[in-house]
């Protein structure tokens, strides 16, 4: 996208910028609502101070400066978002979790890919693990790598951006990159990303298996170290046999459940709807986001929060016999189920 170098047009395109400016935001912030608050506030800025745009930066770099600015303060307070995995180690699979950690501020799943346009050169970038890793990084760290490694900008820009030196800017991304790589959660390389068709293969399995509660099925299409977390909660899992004694204990109430296929941060994703006890229909119990390492699913996030997450993915609040049909129509996705 080309900047637009005269301020009488350029308060005129910042509605082309919304898209990927939510997920530069949602990187930032780990929360797709915060981010499209977020997104608003900075093109209201933006609106308000053109007549200030001199031109010295181009119009993209200043947009995302102001953007930049409304994360900064949003996270000025240093509560930092987290998934069950940031807080505490992996438990066995033979135990219910504890109550809630409803104080806890989780990092939220995204709709879609949030900014299809950047996909194709982010890669990984907005995959739920890679965005939990972003939230430990100090927030101008975060900002430049964002900034620098997923959304392409040069240093001399990040530079203008921060009202910094080039110097400093680049010594900001190498302590990002370093601690990242510290955690080991850099985004996967081309040699382990499957292809988009290897994913969708995979999750159509694993739909298909969870049909059939078919748990054995479901550890062959896991990697060895796969996890399986489930905010609110923070009881999360790691490994295949864990995995399975969750599904075969404690989770077992899933069974016949059913799957509405969706897309959550960019790879697939279901509404999972549990059996009601009078038999008259389907619940929505959780928002399932998997994750890919090479040919296995590497992991199984379930958020709970399916009154408020459900809408934002376009989920029915309800299945029964007429609506899971058309719901499922649409998009000619097999009939399935899952226990989480």
């Amino acid at each position: 996208m080309g900047d637009t170098g005269a301020p009488g047009t350029a308060a005129e395109g910042f509605e082309e910028y919304r898209r990927e400016l939510t997920g530069y935001c949602y990187r930032m912030l780990g929360s797709y609502a915060e981010a499209e608050d977020a997104v608003q506030e900075a093109l209201v800025r933006a609106w308000r101070s053109i007549d200030r745009f001199e031109g010295r930066s181009g119009l993209r770099t200043w947009v995302y400066r102001i953007a930049t600015n409304v994360c900064l303060d949003a996270l000025a307070s240093g509560k930092r978002r987290a998934l069950p995995m940031d807080l505490s180690s992996p438990s066995g699979g033979g135990t219910p979790p504890a109550p809630p950690q409803e104080s806890v501020l989780w990092v939220e799943p995204c709709p879609g890919g949030s900014d299809p346009e950047a996909a194709a050169t982010a890669g990984e970038s907005v995959r739920l693990a890679f965005v939990a890793a972003l939230q430990h990084l100090p927030p101008r760290q975060r900002a430049t790598l964002i900034l620098r490694d997923v959304l392409g900008f040069s240093a001399r820009e990040v530079a203008d951006l921060h009202n910094c030196t080039v110097a400093s800017a680049n010594s900001s991304l190498q302590r990002a990159r370093a601690t990242l790589a510290d955690r080991g959660n850099t985004p996967d390389g081309p040699a382990a990303r499957p292809s988009d068709s290897v994913r969708q293969v995979l999750a159509e399995r694993y739909a298909t298996a969870f049909s059939r509660y078919d748990v054995e099925e479901l550890n062959m299409l896991l990697h060895v170290d796969a996890t399986l977390c489930l905010p609110p909660y923070a009881k999360w899992m790691r490994g295949v046999p864990d995995i399975h004694t969750w599904l075969t204990g404690p989770a077992i109430g899933c069974r016949g459940s059913r799957l509405v296929p969706t897309v959550a941060n960019g790879s697939p994703g279901f509404g999972q709807y549990r059996p009601q006890a009078d038999g008259t229909g389907y619940e929505p119990w959780a928002l399932q986001v998997l994750e890919f390492h090479n040919d296995r699913i590497s992991g199984i996030t379930a958020y709970r929060d399916t009154e408020r997450l459900f809408p934002l993915f376009g989920l029915p609040d309800r299945l029964g016999e007429v609506a899971r049909g058309a719901a499922l129509e649409p998009e000619n996705a097999p009939e399935s189920s899952a226990g989480v």
